[in-house]
């Protein structure tokens, strides 16, 4: 029983991942589901369309790597965060789709919180800033508009989960009805400090507290798998949202440590130990994933759109048929000649919070090719990257700490080494890829390896983190600054009311 399965749940497909005790890949399986946007701004999953294609997923990896059941130590889980599902507890139905962090649905619900002077008490209880981006407003949302929803949930017929607990209901058949303490802290509803739900804040948005799943530390026995989905009873010992799980499988165990994960959007976290510190800078504070009940804090940007840039290039405008052709595309031109892109189709996440903002492309001229557009896309992900890192270093050097110094990085687009190494260049630190870029899976794997005694202690996983390749900063400071000044002043356009 040496092996681990990774579940991870993520916003456009799922896939499960087998690993051996060293963090050896053995297997691997994924399925892509429906992207569901009934309206401009709303984004939707079907709440069975997940649940089915990670259990389809499970399945095919476990064929794959020629293993019984009975071979596999732990499950653990990594998934979307935010992603909101309600369903009842008697029949396991979800009662609607569910609302993906993406949508903005609830943005008019957030203005009005806004301005009844709850921000202040949010940020200092959740470590987080008013946003249609958090689950709460989604959830109130739901129970406001599904017909007898509310009165159900009072009764405490109904069950509120991010989708890792949607997928342990799913997998325990009902018997389990938790989260772990990262998840629970993407909700705008959980106190960070205590590691419960804030009464007050659920009061303040009236939800009531019999909706919401028990929380753990991210490395515990949340319960086990019913046997007939994968043949045997396996325990579930990890659970942590995507990027919780990313920056404990990258080995950041330690302040000051730093990740970047470049996926459908990108999401920068450094870890803070067990200080918890409010940015000056735009950025939020959140739960590291927790071995033990003790709270541990992260500082944290999200870039909305990210990789999602290419896919829009691909299916949008048509610009390549395979996603992967991007980088040839834009390496085929010195620069992207001037062309900048600020790919704000769903708003500016952190470290700017502009709700309103959408997508531009400026700077276009005659001689501006889909080669320039498509450069100037992938500069876009590095732009918004840098300003997150940027941001969080003022805030390092502000408590006292040093700015970051290293930037690990994961994700699919950080196998494109034209992006890697601008994102060096414009930050002037090394970009570090790792031996295993599937740190999400990887993190989730291990948390589930410690609970199940694979593993003695933090210091042991520390030392099976190898580097792949590191990108070392060559444009000149001066230039990198003007860079970002020009990235700025896009920025400001693309706000301009």
């Amino acid at each position: 029983m040496s092996y681990l399965i990774a579940l991870d749940q993520g916003t456009s497909s799922s896939r499960a991942i087998i690993f051996d005790r060293e963090g050896r890949q053995l297997a691997k399986a994924q399925q892509e589901f429906r992207q569901i946007y009934p309206q401009p701004g709303w984004v939707e999953h079907d709440p069975q369309e997940i649940w089915s294609s990670q259990l389809a997923t499970a399945r095919e990896a476990l064929r794959e790597s020629g293993l019984r059941p009975e071979q596999i130590a732990s499950v653990g889980i990594t998934n979307q965060r935010e992603t909101t599902v309600l369903w009842h507890r008697g029949t396991g139905a979800p009662l609607h789709h569910a609302i993906v962090w993406q949508d903005r649905r609830t943005e008019p619900l957030c203005a009005q919180l806004r301005e009844r002077g709850l921000a202040p008490l949010i940020r200092e209880r959740t470590g987080l800033v008013i946003d249609a981006y958090f689950s709460a407003t989604k959830l109130r949302w739901l129970l406001d508009h599904i017909p007898g929803a509310r009165e159900q949930a009072e009764r405490g017929e109904l069950a509120f989960g991010t989708v890792d607990s949607w997928l342990m209901w799913r997998l325990s058949g009902g018997r389990i009805h938790a989260t772990d303490v990262s998840n629970a802290s993407r909700t705008l509803l959980f106190n960070v400090h205590r590691n419960d739900w804030d009464d007050e804040i659920l009061a303040a948005l009236d939800i009531p507290r019999a909706l919401l799943p028990q929380v753990h530390p991210s490395a515990y026995e949340f319960g086990t798998l019913d046997p007939q989905w994968l043949g045997a009873a396996l325990p579930i010992g990890g659970v942590a949202g995507d990027q919780q799980a990313a920056l404990f499988g990258q080995g950041c165990f330690k302040a000051g440590m730093a990740k970047n994960t470049y996926g459908t959007g990108c999401f920068t976290l450094m870890h803070l130990g067990e200080k918890f510190q409010t940015s000056a800078n735009g950025l939020i504070t959140t739960s590291a994933a927790q071995t033990s009940a003790r709270p541990e804090f992260a500082l944290e940007g999200s870039v909305f759109i990210g990789g999602a840039v290419v896919q829009w290039l691909r299916d949008g405008l048509h610009a390549f048929p395979s996603s992967g052709d991007v980088e040839s595309l834009a390496a085929s031109v010195p620069d992207a000649g001037g062309v900048m892109f600020v790919p704000a189709f769903t708003g500016l996440g952190a470290p700017y919070w502009q709700p309103d903002a959408r997508g531009a492309i400026v700077g276009l001229s005659r001689g501006s090719t889909m080669a320039h557009i498509a450069r100037a896309a992938l500069e876009s992900i590095a732009f918004q990257s840098a300003a997150l890192l940027q941001a969080m270093s003022r805030d390092a050097v502000a408590a006292g700490s040093a700015p970051v110094s290293e930037l690990r990085v994961d994700g699919g687009a950080c196998v494109n080494n034209l992006l890697m190494q601008f994102q060096a260049d414009l930050l002037g630190i090394p970009v570090v890829r790792p031996r295993v870029i599937e740190t999400t899976a990887l993190g989730a794997a291990y948390l589930a390896g410690l609970s199940a005694g694979l593993y003695s202690d933090l210091e042991a996983l520390g030392q099976q983190w190898q580097a792949e390749r590191i990108f070392h900063p060559t444009l000149p400071r001066e230039r990198a600054l003007e860079r970002m000044a020009d990235w700025e002043h896009a920025i400001r356009q693309t706000t301009a009311s």
